[in-house]
């Protein structure tokens, strides 16, 4: 989420259930990565034990402008995850937002980068290839792919063994407050998630938005909520 900024396009931001995720169903040197056309390169992410449902991140997300440098205490959970389809959800909770008298907590769902569900060309949210480019380019652990991402988004690419997942978040509607809270959530987060201490960090992307607010999360060891089957609610 960010400041509302000038012309905003975003969607409807109204409170309803969440929708369920699809049916159910983690290091090597990158040039192990390359699965040319065999189907290899169709597999899922690593499973990761710090990427699981109940899992909680806490940090921040710097929004700060030209004219103010400013940032919100965050809190994120994971509400569900499959990784055969390439799919998560989770809550995030904003805490010190000028503009809210509460924190502010928004539903988000997640696209994880494997090659057979997603690329790394967004392909919508206002987002071109080079948008793409240059907020992945943001984060040292997906320099080895560059060139191959150019040639055809990292169709080829074989994640499996790689110790970062590359996601998209994408804030759904507010949970707990209006459409008037004078935050928006037009745009989505660019994110990369490390498989071995649990450490997120991500880049907001709105074109109406200030650019490359950061997003930077750790995990967290407090108890877990959530559910792993074919449903799921915020708790």
């Amino acid at each position: 989420m960010s400041k509302k900024e000038g012309r905003k396009r975003g969607k409807r931001e109204g409170k309803k259930p969440p929708r369920p995720p699809p049916p159910s169903s983690s290091s090597s040197s990158a040039s192990s990565q390359l699965s040319g056309e065999n189907s290899s390169g169709h597999t899922s992410p690593p499973v990761c034990t710090l990427l699981t449902v109940g899992q909680a991140f806490s940090g921040t997300q710097n929004v700060s402008s030209l004219q103010k440098d400013e940032a919100w205490r965050v809190n994120v959970r994971i509400q569900g995850c499959n990784l055969d389809h390439g799919y998560l959800c989770g809550t995030m909770e904003a805490l010190n937002v000028p503009m809210a008298d509460t924190p502010v907590v928004t539903f988000w769902e997640g696209e994880i980068v494997d090659g057979k569900n997603y690329t790394f060309y967004t392909g919508k949210w206002e987002a071109s290839s080079e948008d793409d480019i240059r907020h992945w380019t943001k984060f040292p652990s997906f320099q080895p792919f560059l060139e191959q991402v150019k040639v055809d988004g990292g169709k080829s690419l074989d994640l499996i063994n790689y110790p970062y997942i590359f996601m998209r978040w994408k804030e759904q509607y507010f949970v707990n407050v209006g459409t008037d809270c004078g935050l928006t959530i037009a745009g989505f987060y660019y994110v990369c998630f490390s498989c071995t201490d649990g450490s997120i960090n991500g880049f907001y992307y709105d074109p109406n938005s200030s650019p490359f607010q950061k997003l930077e999360l750790k995990s967290t060891n407090e108890g877990r909520s959530g559910f792993s089957f074919s449903f799921y609610e915020l708790q």
